[in-house]
């Protein structure tokens, strides 16, 4: 008897379960959706961090502490209306070093002049108070530099949790949209990850002439974005 091949068949319980292996993969990827959010905030700084120095130089060095000393007597007597809304504020940092000018002639000796200098420092959360100092600093000839890394808000750990606030909401709602276009709803976090904060650079006036003053500290930004993975239900 010629016997005969018989093609074995699945049950109906094996093929479910073959067919639900095959799809895992499938409903695991169309089950969840990875986004970004962004958010940003924008302000003026409110305060400034200063620093100004009173220098001189000399022949010999006991001048050119004197004439340092009375610099910073200026100084004081100048913003004597002030110093109470001057926060953090130090004078104490002295200086004395001798520098060697080049011989004016081959054979003659090299010149040493006493430099000294006595450093200002202080902190103001009223920029009303910029220009009133900058002005009082400039009579005295004291040397500054301002810039925009200077400036800053009483506030700003707040308006960074701000922007982190506006990024998540942006990421939820974006989640929201995706979900509706797809007949479903959006669920539960599954991971987050969080960038952190960006501060750009403003384009500000420096002031750093015997004339100048600022009239705008101009305009910072924060942003903050976070990428986020839903479950889709």
């Amino acid at each position: 008897m010629i016997g005969r091949y018989i093609k074995p068949r699945l049950n109906l319980k094996s093929r479910f379960l073959l067919s639900l292996i095959l799809t895992l993969p499938a409903l695991a990827m169309a089950g969840e959706v990875t986004l970004t959010g962004e958010g940003s905030v924008r302000y003026e700084p409110d305060s400034a961090r200063l620093q100004f120095t009173a220098s001189a130089e000399h022949a010999l060095p006991q001048k050119a502490t004197e004439q340092v000393a009375a610099l910073m007597e200026q100084w004081r007597e100048g913003t004597t209306d002030y110093r109470d809304r001057l926060n953090d504020y130090s004078d104490a940092t002295v200086n004395l070093y001798t520098r060697t000018l080049p011989a004016p002639e081959r054979d003659e000796e090299p010149q040493k002049r006493a430099v000294a200098s006595q450093t200002i420092s202080f902190s103001i959360a009223d920029l009303s108070l910029l220009n009133p100092l900058l002005r009082e600093a400039q009579a005295v000839g004291l040397d500054y530099h301002l810039g925009p890394h200077q400036f800053f808000h009483s506030n700003e750990t707040g308006m960074e949790q701000e922007a982190l606030a506006r990024a998540i909401a942006d990421a939820k709602a974006r989640c929201k949209f995706v979900a509706s276009q797809l007949d479903q709803t959006c669920g539960d976090v599954v991971t987050i990850n969080i960038n952190g904060g960006h501060r750009p650079v403003p384009m500000m006036a420096e002031a750093k002439s015997m004339s100048d003053t600022v009239s705008s500290v101009g305009e910072r930004e924060i942003r903050a974005s976070v990428s986020a993975t839903f479950e889709l239900d």
